[in-house]
């Protein structure tokens, strides 16, 4: 079972992360619109959390969009990769999603900014980040959804195929919004909410697009990808076809990245609950002006 759940080869990513600190400042435009999307949503919160904790940090890009916004007190960095940790600001922690070192309700909230789409056990990190929050404290995520690199991953497939005479992974796997939600309910937590955003970004030409992944160390790191460098012929032929399928007047191609934004609450006594079956005080036929008609039967029938 363990082994099912082991998508991602962590240590290489690691790796990677750590080579793209130095100059992540050319790349972060990604990270830049999660963070905005999740300081939007602290906006829209009431009361302040004293108390954050930080997963996936790039540098102090999250802190600077959310950290007096939320009224943070006390702000812990944490992130895989020790170059990326160093970089933020404040208290830091090398630490792994998959394995977390803090105790039981020490944070108000959890934020984790497009890192979640990388973990293998995302339910297993999911259930440690509710217990790392107090009751009634707020999950605030954003991940790469499923719709993320699709021309990427249908050029690179096809030109593979042409040239290769077969494919291979070459892009990692993403979540959809609905298995994002059901995976919060499966983590325990409360009120549930997930956003979806499709950004479009626009490159010269598909291999500046894979340049500006590396950049960000996010390039592919599924464990069942190809081991041995890519041929010079796969590129270039896939370039060639994203330039013919997505190709804009202008002469340079988009590439779309899906991004969703999780809102979750740890599970408190306060909170609302769902009312009973049956348990309603009025009818919504009558609140809609309309006949309630039973199931089984249709308008007309008689």
């Amino acid at each position: 079972m363990a082994e099912a759940m082991n998508v991602f080869d962590r240590a290489l990513l690691r790796r990677r992360r750590a080579r793209a600190a130095a100059r992540l400042g050319d790349h972060d435009f990604l990270f830049r619109a999660g963070a905005e999307r999740l300081a939007d949503r602290i906006d829209d919160m009431r009361g302040g959390f004293a108390r954050v904790l930080e997963l996936g940090a790039h540098g102090a890009l999250l802190r600077e969009a959310i950290g007096a916004r939320a009224g943070a007190e006390a702000y812990v960095a944490a992130d895989i990769a020790l170059p990326l940790a160093a970089a933020a600001r404040g208290l830091r922690v090398v630490a792994d999603e998959e394995a977390l070192p803090f105790a039981e309700g020490a944070f108000d909230l959890v934020v984790a900014n497009l890192g979640l789409h990388w973990i293998n056990d995302l339910p297993g990190a999911l259930i440690q980040m509710r217990r790392c929050l107090r009751p009634d404290g707020l999950l605030l995520a954003s991940m790469l959804g499923g719709r993320t690199l699709e021309e990427l991953r249908a050029c690179l497939l096809a030109a593979e195929a042409e040239v290769a005479g077969g494919a291979s992974p070459r892009v990692s796997p993403f979540a959809d919004a609905r298995d994002a939600g059901r995976l919060l309910q499966r983590a325990g937590f409360a009120l549930p909410v997930v956003d979806a955003d499709l950004l479009d970004a626009s490159y010269p030409d598909a291999l500046a697009l894979m340049r500006d992944l590396r950049g960000m160390g996010e390039s592919n790191a599924a464990i069942d990808r190809r081991r041995s460098f890519t041929r010079r012929e796969v590129l270039l032929r896939a370039a060639a076809i994203y330039a013919e399928r997505f190709g804009g007047p202008d002469g340079r191609v988009k590439a779309s990245f899906e991004i969703l934004t999780l809102t979750a609450w740890a599970p408190a006594p306060s909170q609302p609950r769902p009312l009973r079956p049956g348990s309603a005080a009025a009818r919504l036929a009558d609140a809609l002006g309309t006949v309630e008609t039973p199931a089984g039967e249709r308008a007309g029938d008689g």
